[in-house]
């Protein structure tokens, strides 16, 4: 609603062609992303899950090259490498192990689309940012995000008017305020890091909440083999921090 009411102030006419095309390309793809993330968490356990989100770095990484011709490093790579390797402990801690069988199961499938449609949103994000401001593509992520969201919401034939009255008790009103404050600030320091980073770069600097999401998965879940977890997540975080420390 807020950023509904600033596009009153904002020169429309100015956006170039490009703002509008990755405008709409992000907002599909982080409707579609968050959709998969959603199912994905709804089956799966959030220890295995939140590590496979280092990926996102590496598909910004290469998404990143062709659309906005950032170039890693030899050490990006060797971070890349890092992360891929740290994945194998944790994705080992699952009955398939690290294996092809793995990618049988629906969680990991919903969580691998979800990872790579959120790392090319980010790529669109930036191409938003060239072209207008940290701010505007703030309020263009917002709009277009909650736009196609419903529209996704319309073809998995939500409820979207029983959904839409359950937010409005105050337990459930309360925890979707915080909600929506925390994911909005977290975006808009996103777009102010994508506009003085490489998309690759920055995404890996997210990997930091990796073991978050392991101490979580086991304080309210009670998920197992943690100690397995912690180990590769702190190999992908190494990954990452090479990305991060060494991106010049």
């Amino acid at each position: 609603m807020v950023c509904g009411i600033s596009l009153f102030f904002l020169r429309i006419s100015h956006l170039n062609h490009d703002f509008w095309i990755y405008s709409i390309l992000g907002g599909i793809a982080g409707a579609l992303g968050n959709g998969f993330l959603v199912k994905a968490l709804h089956l799966g356990d959030l220890s295995v899950l939140g590590p496979i989100n280092s990926y996102k770095s590496i598909v910004g990484i290469i998404a990143g090259i062709f659309l906005l011709s950032e170039i890693p490093n030899i050490w990006g790579i060797l971070g890349i490498a890092l992360i891929i390797y740290g994945s194998y402990f944790v994705l080992d801690t699952t009955d398939e192990k690290f294996s092809w069988r793995l990618l049988k199961r629906p969680e990991i499938q919903f969580r691998i689309w979800a990872m790579i449609l959120t790392a090319i949103e980010a790529v669109f994000i930036k191409k938003v940012i060239l072209a207008s401001s940290t701010t505007v593509a703030f309020m263009s992520w917002c709009l277009f995000g909650a736009l196609f969201s419903f529209i996704v919401l319309f073809f998995c034939k939500l409820n979207l008017k029983a959904e839409l009255s359950k937010t409005m008790k105050f337990n459930y009103a309360s925890k979707f305020l915080l909600l929506a404050g925390c994911v909005g600030t977290m975006q808009l320091t996103t777009n102010y890091t994508f506009d003085h980073m490489p998309v690759g770069y920055a995404l890996s600097l997210f990997q930091l909440s990796v073991i978050i999401s392991i101490l979580f998965g086991y304080k309210f879940f009670r998920e197992k083999e943690i100690g397995k977890k912690i180990a590769g997540s702190i190999i992908m975080i190494m990954g990452s921090t090479l990305i991060i420390l060494l991106k010049n």
